[in-house]
């Protein structure tokens, strides 16, 4: 354990985060911590309970004269990613994290450092041990394997906290206050055809897009990239009538705008020269289009062996038309913050294979009736044309509160003390609050934390100043909860 580490200041921050980053604490394997953080609260003479899942609760009376404050929950959640270079040798399971100074950043030694969430849940026991920080009645949360499945978050049960606002510490810009994120639903839709055999006077060519930039399918679907799928199926629609589809293989990750898509098709040697000319025509028009946010953008068409199989005219008609039809990208912007995606989808992965079809989509909002009526049109453009879809691993949105009373508090409080206005913002992402807010929908939820970048790699850094800011940032706020009506 770094003892420079330690010395830092603010001692109780970073020596909390000391004595739990000691604490072997991955997803799913959170039965140390957990045991830890019981510990903690029970040598504190606090109320201390397990929730069914392994959350952990932590009940700490107001201190003297604010009994009148609303209760509030501290929430950060226990779990850390792990992940190490390949020359750093460590055992995540029996090893506390080793770490290091090194100028305005704390570091570990060839691994993740933890700090996310980590410094969150280690600043809520530094209010939880405190016997002088002016506080309201204080509900700490501690949720289990947020990384890799939001588990905690999910199976947190009403009737276990009754504060009336939610502070959530697992924000990574000390500049930025949170008070909304997206929601999100896997649509995916199947189905069947009867291959034919290519007709004899066939010649082979396959289309590959390739050079698109991508990006994240939540944080920059506004940005009009082009889409693999979508620019594959508008080259093919165009030229169907001189073409018969053998294979597709689009896309990747739901969660990544789609960079590349591949196609085998086999072309009627009468329409040849028709299938070149309408391809290099829709092609030049694609590029122009898309050459300010994808100029590397590449389209090229190379001529092969024939395939054995193609589709039948029909389920070619079908599938092209159903993925001309399939929405992607915004549905529609917030009314409530400017700027900020409501609802979108990615139509993500595209699969024409043995007989078979497979088109995956991720569809966010933070509006839960909105990703709702997303997921329902898309359903319902597949179904029209004898698709069996599935909707599953849906989780919940956060829709942002302009009009929320902790914002205005932590945005007066933020310019009083720092004598700048902070960044109110949400994101078309996912966080915890969302998952929460479904069995506590009247809590007043809120996001914020110190600076942390490179999270979920060796190159995880917390810096010192912005911890140091955020610390003082929490002890205003708690000092200024709106009182009890």
């Amino acid at each position: 354990m770094s003892k420079e580490v330690k010395d830092l200041e603010p001692k109780i921050l970073w020596n909390n985060f000391a004595d739990l980053n000691a604490v072997p604490r991955g997803s799913k394997k959170e039965e140390r911590v957990i045991q830890f953080m019981v510990d903690f609260g029970k040598k504190l003479n606090l109320e201390t309970i397990v929730d069914p899942v392994g959350n952990v609760i932590i009940k700490k009376p107001a201190f003297k004269g604010m009994e009148n404050r609303k209760t509030i929950v501290m929430q950060g959640h226990l779990d850390m990613v792990h992940q190490k270079n390949s020359d750093t040798v460590f055992d995540f399971d029996n090893e506390g994290i080793k770490m290091k100074v090194e100028g305005e950043w704390v570091k570990a030694q060839g691994t993740t450092l933890g700090a996310d969430n980590g410094l969150g849940v280690a600043a809520i026991m530094g209010v939880l041990a405190s016997k002088d920080i002016k506080h309201p009645a204080v509900e700490a949360l501690f949720t289990i394997d947020e990384e890799t499945g939001m588990t905690g978050a999910k199976g947190l049960q009403a009737g276990y906290l009754n504060g009336e606002i939610l502070l959530n510490l697992d924000t990574e810009d000390d500049n930025e206050i949170d008070i909304g994120c997206a929601g999100g639903i896997d649509i995916t839709a199947k189905n069947s055809f009867n291959e034919v055999n290519t007709p004899t006077n066939g010649i082979g060519f396959t289309i590959a897009v390739t050079g698109l930039n991508g990006g994240h399918s939540g944080m920059d679907i506004h940005r009009g990239l082009g889409n693999a799928n979508k620019i594959m199926n508008r080259v093919l629609y165009e030229a169907q009538d001189t073409l018969r589809i053998s294979e597709i293989n689009g896309g990747s990750l739901r969660n990544a705008i789609p960079r590349e898509s591949f196609a085998i098709i086999s072309v009627y040697e009468s329409t040849k020269d028709a299938f070149l000319k309408k391809t290099k025509k829709v092609i030049k028009d694609i590029k122009a289009e898309l050459k300010t946010v994808d100029p590397n953008l590449e389209i090229t068409i190379t001529q092969v062996s024939n395939p054995k199989k193609v589709m039948t005219t029909i389920s070619q008609t079908s599938l092209l038309k159903i993925i001309y039809a399939a929405h992607n990208g915004v549905y529609r912007m917030s009314n409530d913050m400017e700027n900020l995606v409501e609802t979108s989808n990615n139509l993500a992965r595209v699969i024409v294979k043995d007989e078979n079809i497979e088109i995956k989509c991720l569809t966010r909002s933070s509006v839960e009736s909105g990703k709702t009526d997303l997921a329902n049109a898309l359903t319902a453009t597949f179904e029209l044309v004898g698709y069996t879809v599935t909707q599953s691993g849906s989780y919940p949105g956060w829709k942002p509160n302009v009009d929320s009373a902790i914002l205005t508090v932590l945005s007066d409080t933020y310019e009083n003390l720092f004598k700048s206005k902070a960044n109110v913002v949400a994101c078309h992402a996912g966080l915890e609050c969302g998952i929460l807010g479904t069995n506590y929908p009247e809590m007043d939820m809120i996001s914020f934390g110190p600076t942390i970048q490179g999270a979920h790699s060796p190159d995880e850094r917390a810096n010192i100043k912005s911890s140091q800011k955020f610390w003082k940032f929490l002890l205003e706020i708690l000092e200024n909860i709106p009182v009890k009506k």
